[in-house]
């Protein structure tokens, strides 16, 4: 079984080839079946959640990403969440590569976000406002710039000190960037609002959302999550990732509980969007938002990217 560190994942996953392969594994059928979700308690430590998200297809491949997800470890200096992914041969189901799953999520889900946006932003949003520091928070500017001609960055974040450090470091990487000391005043000027954070209580309010403006939401992952309160859904085209948002997202069951979204207003998935039945943005004063849980899909096409790269060398 080969291995494949943060370096060797990373190198074979630029955007502008993994936004496009997403594209075309949305648009083809693979085998997804819900993640297992298992809470963690132990004596005397934070409380964390585990997840188990399995998916395979007929391309012969079958991967199983592990994710630890422990809220509590920003006050330690670590990480919120860690990940492993397993890619087997689906015929046999030998065991081909272990790789890093913190790098291998951060891309797929930084894609995913741009994937929604090259349906749902306007064609010459150029203003992206990042919520979040992390690890996904840190490649939204190169991620969307793949798919979107962005040329101002802002960034947020309830730290400020690391909001001026990230803007620092993309102004290194040749972005526009800077930090953003108001919320409300950086939503209202934004083409895109991207949060990718583990917020527990909203952050972006409805009426801050400009006409024409896409929301994304990339961060919370289950109901106990929040990004954005209800009223950014009120007049609002709302798409998901996959059908388990409506299950496992925070916002949308508050949505829907508040009267402000109902469950059969959502507009499509990430795959009916790729596969061409559903229409993404119509006019250029309409309110989009893209809400993703996360899919097992996204981590079996990165992986295979990565392994079928590998493979592509000379020996």
């Amino acid at each position: 079984m080969k291995h494949f560190d943060e370096t060797a994942t990373r190198e074979p996953l630029d955007f502008a080839r993994l936004v496009p392969a997403l594209r075309a594994a949305f648009a083809t059928e693979a085998q997804v079946p819900p993640r297992h979700v298992h809470a963690i308690e132990t004596a005397d430590a934070d409380k964390g959640t585990v997840l188990i998200m399995p998916a395979w297809s007929d391309a012969g491949f079958l991967g199983i990403k592990t994710i630890n997800v422990f809220p509590g470890n920003s006050a330690r200096g670590l990480p919120g969440l860690h990940a492993t992914y397993v890619l087997y041969d689906a015929h046999t189901g030998v065991p081909l590569a272990m790789m890093d799953g913190n790098e291998l999520t951060a891309r797929r889900t930084a894609a995913a976000s741009a994937l929604g946006a090259s349906f749902l932003a306007r064609a010459d949003a150029r203003r992206l406002l990042v919520l979040g520091t992390g690890r996904v928070a840190r490649l939204l500017p190169a991620a969307h710039a793949s798919v979107r001609p962005i040329d101002e960055v802002l960034v947020w974040n309830h730290r400020p000190e690391g909001a001026q450090a990230l803007a620092a470091q993309w102004r290194a990487e040749g972005f526009n960037a800077q930090a953003a000391t108001e919320l409300e005043a950086a939503v209202r000027q934004a083409d895109i609002v991207s949060c990718a954070t583990l917020a527990t209580a909203p952050l972006v309010r409805g009426e801050w959302l400009a006409p024409g403006s896409h929301l994304d939401l990339i961060g919370s992952f289950t109901p106990a999550m929040r990004e954005a309160d209800v009223r950014c859904f009120e007049g609002a085209r709302t798409f998901v990732d996959t059908t388990e948002a409506l299950q496992k997202a925070g916002e949308l069951l508050d949505a829907i509980a508040g009267g402000t979204l109902r469950a059969d207003e959502v507009q499509g998935t990430l795959a009916a969007l790729c596969r061409g039945e559903c229409a993404g943005r119509m006019g250029s004063e309409e309110r989009t938002v893209f809400k993703a849980v996360g899919s097992a899909l996204e981590d079996l096409t990165a992986a295979t990217l990565v392994w079928q790269h590998a493979e592509s060398m000379p020996a």
